[in-house]
């Protein structure tokens, strides 16, 4: 038989039932991007720290991900610790002249330990001064508190204010700095007003396709060993400005990270957008620029293998990398002129003005037109474009006369 409720229930039963469905909410799927992006990094296992303004959700995003990942959440405020609570408390044995003086880890280590796994989040880290920094540096690199190691199964993020909106604030270190994927933290207003109606952003793990492993590692290595290979200077790069050297700079362990980070996005099918994040969040917004640049002209198609089958090659679909790969085979033909590969290029434009905006056909026209030598005959696929092309000129020249007014 149930208990009736009682008549008058204690103010404080009320208040914690109203509290209990205030906290009643739930998440949906939902393409986010810096969210994505902080998935993948806990998924490649590399430290991230989360940089925005108070209040703006990163401790609840955390919380969020825990729960979606079933790990248990381990929050530390770094700016409230001592050096010894990362380093460890040394503790004298019975013969330390013989035995040494371990160094024993706080409480919060051992339960991680114990667990196996977990979500270690390391809170107000731009509050943590000099000395905590510097502790810091084997528990986010070699994962060491004290004697203990941290199991694989543990997981690390961070969270800090910039300097400016932080009580207390530290520039972060340096080598601090280096040993995190730094994520720019922003609020989205959809996704504020949604989730204060009860329903979140949902954290999952993205899908790796164990099919693409050996492909995603060849490509990451090809990409930033290329890139490095042709820009030496970027391998090492220590800002001069103090304020810059706590955030993502290039340097050899960054870069390692950067090579796994492009490997994973490969394998997960990430985004532009997702990746972009990642690889600028790690080594900085001009190496990482650099690196995408350099990704995009490894995918661009062969310009051997379009001239070879015009009208059966597929072109990229975005405007940039489409152009490029037009540009590409007007070279090649330049490097290598012949009748028969100046009339593939043409064939190729012609096919290009079909399936894409013809304004991106103008300049490798204009190239490949000037390469025509004298004994070779006009071929059919010019007039397929020449209106295309003329009217594209046309759209480009009143737009360029109203720029110079």
């Amino acid at each position: 038989m149930r208990t009736p409720a009682p008549a008058n229930p204690a103010p404080l039963d009320v208040a914690a039932d109203l509290l209990a469905l205030l906290g009643d909410t739930r998440t949906e799927p939902r393409s986010d991007g810096q969210l994505e992006a902080l998935t993948l990094a806990v998924a490649a296992d590399l430290p991230v720290l989360l940089w925005g303004e108070p209040g703006i959700g990163k401790t609840a995003a955390l919380t969020r991900l825990a729960e979606e990942l079933d790990l248990p959440l381990t929050t530390v405020i770094a700016s409230v610790h001592e050096p010894t609570d990362f380093s460890g408390l040394p503790v004298l044995g019975d013969d330390p002249a013989v035995r040494g003086v371990a160094m024993a880890p706080p409480d919060w280590a051992v339960r991680l330990v114990r667990e196996g796994r977990g979500l270690l989040f390391l809170d107000e880290l731009s509050t943590a001064p000099p000395a905590v920094q510097a502790a810091l540096l084997r528990l986010v690199l070699e994962r060491r508190v004290g004697a203990l190691v941290l199991p694989p199964g543990v997981r690390i993020v961070a969270a800090a204010n910039p300097r400016a909106s932080a009580a207390d604030g530290w520039e972060l270190s340096a080598p601090l700095a280096n040993r995190f994927v730094h994520l720019r933290w922003t609020h989205e207003h959809e996704v504020v007003v949604r989730g204060l109606g009860g329903t979140w952003p949902r954290a999952v793990l993205p899908g790796l396709d164990p099919a693409r492993l050996p492909e995603a590692v060849d490509r990451a290595r090809r990409a930033v060993c290329g890139l490095l290979g042709a820009r030496p200077t970027l391998v090492h790069r220590l800002p001069g400005e103090e304020t810059r050297r706590g955030g993502p700079w290039p340097s050899p362990r960054s870069w390692d990270m950067t090579l796994r980070l492009v490997a994973f996005a490969a394998v997960a099918g990430s985004s532009r957008e997702v990746l972009s994040l990642l690889v600028r969040g790690t080594v900085g917004d001009g190496p990482g620029f650099e690196l995408l640049a350099w990704l995009d002209r490894m995918d661009l198609p062969d310009p051997e293998e379009l001239l070879a089958d015009p009208a059966g090659s597929v072109l990229p679909e975005r405007g940039d990398r489409r152009q490029a790969a037009l540009e590409g085979v007007v070279a090649a033909v330049r490097e290598r002129p012949s009748r028969d590969r100046w009339n593939a290029a043409w064939a190729l434009l012609a096919r290009a003005v079909e399936t894409g905006p013809p304004d991106l056909v103008v300049v490798p026209a204009t190239s490949l037109a000037a390469l025509r030598r004298d004994d070779w005959d006009v071929p059919v696929a010019i007039e397929r474009l020449a209106g295309a092309v003329d009217l594209s000129r046309r759209a480009v020249r009143p737009a360029a006369a109203q720029g110079r007014r």
